[in-house]
């Protein structure tokens, strides 16, 4: 038994259902830009510091000797951070921008140079450059009393992940 109209009913239903289809994806998709738009920094992740406020932040992998900083706190907005991290705004390569709160990313034997301008970046342990080596690093902890004899001075960082660094004067 055929009713009138109901091909037609079906057809609009289908429709119906095929707009809503195509409006879950475009949000959907949308959505997936805007998460982009702060770029690739997610807490956890290490990057290279830009030197200068125009300058692109790169992500890298955490093991990287350029991988002096790891992302502790990450917002679009302008954040507070804790007195043992480094503010810092930064501006990706895909446009987006994030503000960032960033802990030090040292490496245990390695040398670093640090300025005002510039921040901290990994430089040869025999260049002119280096202000500190890295002699121990002690993850999970965060006290000055576990360096050694052979560190001069530490840093901590004393909110999570815990860390100590122990530091003294590169040998030329």
């Amino acid at each position: 038994m055929n009713f009138p109209g109901a091909r037609l009913l079906a057809r609009v239903v289908l429709a119906l259902v095929a707009v809503a289809a195509v409006v879950i994806t475009v949000v959907g998709c949308s959505s997936a830009k805007d998460d982009g738009k702060s770029g690739t920094a997610k807490v956890g992740d290490c990057v290279v510091r830009g030197a200068t406020a125009d300058a692109k932040t790169e992500t890298v992998d955490c093991s990287s000797e350029k991988a002096v900083y790891k992302i502790a706190q990450t917002s679009d907005k302008k954040l507070d951070c804790a007195t043992d991290y480094t503010a810092y705004q930064a501006n990706f390569a895909d446009g987006g921008t994030a503000f960032l709160c960033l802990a030090p990313n040292f490496k245990q034997g390695s040398c670093y140079s640090e300025s005002s301008s510039a921040g901290v970046k990994n430089v040869d342990c025999g260049s002119s450059e280096a202000n500190f080596k890295v002699v121990k690093r002690i993850d999970g902890q965060a006290d000055e009393l576990l360096c050694g004899a052979d560190a001069d001075s530490f840093r901590l960082i004393s909110e999570a992940p815990k860390t100590t660094f122990c530091l003294a004067k590169p040998k030329a």
